[in-house]
C-alpha cells in the first residue's frame, strides 16, 4: 500500500513541477501581477503553443496519476479480494 502512495506522490510532484515551470514562463506577466494563473499568451507561436499543451497535459497527468494510485488501484484490489472471498 505504501508503494502506491509513493508512486502517486511522485507522479503528482513531477506533473505539478512541470506545470509550475511552464506556468511561470508563460503565465506570469510580471512579478507583482498575477503569477502562475495569468492568461495564456494571445498569439503564441508554434513552440509556445506546444509548451502550453505540455503544461496542461502535465497538470492532468499529475492529478489523474495521483487519483489512480491513491484511490482507483486500492479500491480495485479491495473489490477483487471481496469477490474472491465471497465466491
Amino acid at each position: 500500500m505504501a508503494d502506491e502512495f509513493v508512486k502517486g506522490f511522485v507522479i503528482l510532484s513531477l506533473g505539478l513541477l512541470v506545470w509550475m515551470t511552464f506556468a511561470g514562463w508563460y503565465n506570469t506577466p510580471s512579478f507583482y501581477d498575477t503569477q502562475l494563473v495569468g492568461p495564456n499568451p494571445e498569439d503564441p507561436g508554434t513552440y509556445t503553443m506546444l509548451a502550453l499543451v505540455v503544461k496542461e497535459a502535465a497538470f492532468y497527468f499529475g492529478i489523474l496519476g495521483a487519483v489512480t494510485f491513491w484511490a482507483l488501484i486500492p479500491a480495485g484490489r479491495r473489490v477483487r479480494t471481496h469477490y474472491a472471498e465471497n465466491n
